[in-house]
């Protein structure tokens, strides 16, 4: 397991200097086949997310963003939640379908994602040396309502996820990790693209 751990920190290659690991590599390519995969609703996204997670969470704890790789080990519990749910989902020939986020979902995850936020950020400030504990927080939040969401195919989760974007790359940046914020520009762009899919996708539910 050493071996391993120690290959994947090692340096896959070198970007005007700075180098690049292998964890920061396969997570790329991983997190951009997931979100590619979620955006056409097939249900292999949430294997290939759980290999994400753990390539992530190594790279994340490494760069000292605390509640950032905290998270892959959460993600992975969700992943696996949500390949059973998307599996289960399945009557026939019919799957989950597709739908809007109701009031009082959104009441508790709003509450859930302010609370948890506020509470994370100021133990992150206090308890860690974590850069951008506000940021680092809101990232993990965020991403774990969305996840959710993507679960249920609540189609506001892609909403969330653009916000978690927008976070992210600057937070990424700030960290040197220019690979993974051009990774989740590119995220971005999928999530717009998934947005527009499960858009469709709802319209066609609601017209039957």
């Amino acid at each position: 397991m050493d071996e391993v751990l120690r290959w994947l920190d090692s340096a896959a290659l070198v970007i005007a200097g700075a180098p690049i690991s292998w964890a920061e590599v396969l997570g790329a390519v991983s997190g951009l086949a997931c979100v590619a995969l979620v955006a056409r609703q097939h249900v292999w996204n949430w294997p290939v997310g759980l290999i994400n997670n753990v390539f992530w969470a190594l790279l994340f704890w490494r760069a000292k963003l605390y509640s950032d790789s905290t998270l892959q080990g959460v993600f992975f519990a969700l992943g696996c939640y949500g390949w059973w749910r998307w599996t289960r989902g399945v009557r026939g020939d019919t799957a989950l379908a597709v739908r809007r986020t109701r009031r009082g979902e959104w009441g508790v995850l709003a509450a859930a994602v302010v609370i948890a936020t506020a509470g994370l950020a100021a133990w992150l400030a206090h308890a860690t040396d974590s850069p951008a504990p506000l940021a680092d927080a809101s990232v993990l939040t965020l991403s774990l309502a969305a996840t959710w969401g993507q679960a249920e195919k609540l189609i506001e989760s892609w909403w969330i996820w653009i916000t978690v974007d927008v976070i992210s790359v600057p937070l990424y940046v700030s960290r040197g990790l220019y690979p993974t914020a051009g990774v989740y520009v590119i995220f971005g762009a999928l999530c717009v693209v998934g947005l527009r899919g499960w858009s469709r996708a709802l319209g066609g539910e609601a017209a039957r």
